[in-house]
């Protein structure tokens, strides 16, 4: 998982008004994205940080009614704007901006107006302001004293956000509600130690008692909020958590440029979860054939570091994956800086195992990169902690590296620095492309030998099997993502049989099972993964076609991220020259 490029984030209202002349002139476009952009980032000023523009590090986002229907109205206007423009004479980069911002624009107003999240989530106000803080606490793109007068002007308004909540939150799903209690504590906790911690150099002593303040006041509202919860909303959160079938398609169009009908993606989804698992028996019979592939993993699930060990786990994996991608020519990675791996923060825990948090692609100062993880929490009993780190088996971290770091999110992040895209090319991206890259990422580099013993075959090689085990659990982990969140939202499955599938076909733990079908409610499209590496997969083998002996995989990987993060369909046009299918 990765908080890449843009999160989508609540828009206000602005009217573009363009200069005399034909609408569908090239200059004007370009002038309608500018000024679209800019209004976006001022009215988005957490996603302006975490994109790297700190003009607007002291506001923070209108969430109240009259801001929701504000941002309705804009999306309508600019869709309205964007119309006037005849994309036939627009320059072939402009049309692919064209799509992208309709899309995006479209697919804000399918939250805005029929999805809801915002009447719907109560983290999202609660865990939404602390991400505020966060982005401007963790990097230090500014002295100290500068970044905190930022945060305490965010800080002063936050009040008034968890106010806008209590109003705007209308028979919330009863899991939304009862994830969003859970993470009370570790947001107050939080604001509590580290925001103080991270400020700690701070010498203005009006400037700290301002802190004080802000932070004391944020600390009790979140309490307050937190209690309000438990007695006021959970009682009457008795809403469906289900988007239904008709959103469920449109989000696909409008977010990911996926126009595959439901059913056949069902079919797609099971077709890849029969592959893998028939390929999870194969490895695991190749390991022990006396034993089942059950008993395998079990013994796999107890090949774990402790808790206290397990960051440096993950520490210890990224020098060799780097020194084999380049050794191998899989992908040029423009620098030789290591990601930071340090623990999740407590807003992303409840939901998130790990995650890779990249500056973004208008950071100058700050350029640190952070590989999240998730640790044990302390009040959980002896048997959750158990199943929580045989989710974080020595294969499944060497997956997981792979996926976040080398040559995963962190190398995309890299590239993204680097490439001459467009402005609409760097806020607009999708989970296709980003999240399956990474996906593919997992199965491509142990297919190209990372991990194998020089000298032993294959089949013989025990530590490379046991890699190839977990690379297979994780596949299966995104394939019952690929089928609940489907299943769920479209009124097939249940919370209960969310869990028992993740357990049963996806060769998951208990408590990795139930966390995965909770974020499956409140995060339906998370087939990004295994959809986006079944179109990247394509993609190589029909470009791979065209390129006949020419063929460079680090040249066809190299194309691919420089493109940024767009529908893996428009990569396609680019790439291919043509509109053959993505799936």
């Amino acid at each position: 998982m990765i908080r890449f490029a843009v999160l989508l984030f609540l828009l206000s209202t602005v009217v573009v008004a363009l200069p005399a002349g034909s609408p569908s002139s090239k200059a004007n476009f370009d002038l309608f994205v500018d000024e679209l952009f800019n209004r976006y980032l001022a009215d988005n000023p957490t996603t302006a940080t975490q994109l790297g523009v700190h003009l607007y590090d002291s506001r923070l986002e209108d969430y109240s009614p009259a801001g929701i229907e504000q941002q309705k109205k804009w999306c309508h206007e600019k869709l309205d704007t964007l119309k006037e423009f005849d994309r036939a004479k627009l320059t072939p980069q402009q049309k692919i901006d064209a799509g992208l911002i309709e899309n995006f624009l479209r697919a804000h107003l399918l939250e805005l107006e029929d999805v809801r999240m915002w009447q719907r989530s109560p983290d999202q106000y609660s865990s939404g302001v602390t991400s505020s803080v966060f982005t401007i606490m963790s990097r230090s793109y500014a002295p100290q004293d500068v970044r905190l007068r930022a945060l305490v002007e965010r800080e002063r308004q936050m009040p008034a956000v968890l106010a806008a909540a209590r109003k705007n939150l209308s028979n919330p799903p009863k899991i939304y509600t009862e994830v969003a209690i859970e993470q009370i504590p570790g947001l107050v906790s939080f604001f509590e130690s580290d925001v103080p911690q991270a400020f700690s150099g701070v010498k203005d002593e009006k400037l700290r008692k301002e802190f004080a303040e802000s932070n004391a006041r944020v600390i009790a509202e979140l309490k307050s909020y937190g209690e309000w919860m438990k007695s006021d909303l959970l009682p009457r959160s008795q809403g469906d958590f289900r988007i239904g079938a008709d959103n469920y398609a449109r989000k696909l169009q409008y977010e990911e440029m996926v126009d595959v009908p439901l059913p056949r993606l069902l079919e797609i989804a099971f077709a890849d979860l029969k592959r893998n698992q028939d390929e999870f028996v194969r490895v695991a019979g190749l390991i022990d054939p006396s034993k089942t592939p059950e008993q395998i993993l079990q013994e796999a699930e107890q090949d774990h570091p402790t808790g206290d060990h397990l960051l440096q786990a993950f520490r210890d994996t990224l020098e060799g994956e780097r020194e084999f991608i380049t050794r191998n020519h899989i992908v040029t990675i423009p620098s030789p800086v290591l990601p930071i791996i340090e623990e999740t923060p407590p807003f992303m825990r409840a939901l998130t195992s790990a995650s890779m948090d990249t500056p973004g692609p208008w950071e100058k100062v700050a350029k640190e990169a952070y590989f999240n993880v998730t640790l044990p929490e302390n009040t959980w009993t002896e048997e959750q902690t158990k199943s929580w780190l045989e989710g974080f088996n020595r294969g499944t971290i060497t997956s997981t590296s792979i996926h976040e770091a080398y040559p995963g999110h962190y190398v995309q992040f890299l590239v993204l620095q680097e490439a001459p895209l467009t402005r609409t090319r760097k806020i607009v991206s999708c989970g296709t492309n980003a999240e399956g890259w990474a996906h593919y990422t997992e199965q491509m580099m142990l297919d190209e030998g990372y991990g194998r013993t020089p000298g032993i075959p294959e089949a013989k090689d025990m530590a490379f099997l046991k890699l190839r085990l977990g690379q297979l659990q994780d596949a299966l982990l995104r394939n019952a993502r690929f089928v609940v969140g489907l299943e769920m939202h479209t009124g097939k499955m249940n919370f209960d049989e969310g869990v028992v599938f993740f357990e049963k076909q996806g060769r998951q733990t208990h408590e990795v099972s139930v966390r995965e079908t909770k974020r499956g409610t409140s995060d339906p499209t998370y087939l990004m993964y295994t959809v986006g590496k079944l179109e990247i997969m394509k993609l190589r083998e029909d470009y791979k076609k065209k390129m006949g002996a020419k063929f460079s995989l680090q040249e066809f990987h190299d194309r691919f991220l420089e493109q940024g993060a767009p529908p893996v369909k428009i990569v396609r046009q680019i790439l291919l020259g043509d509109d053959s299918p993505a799936l």
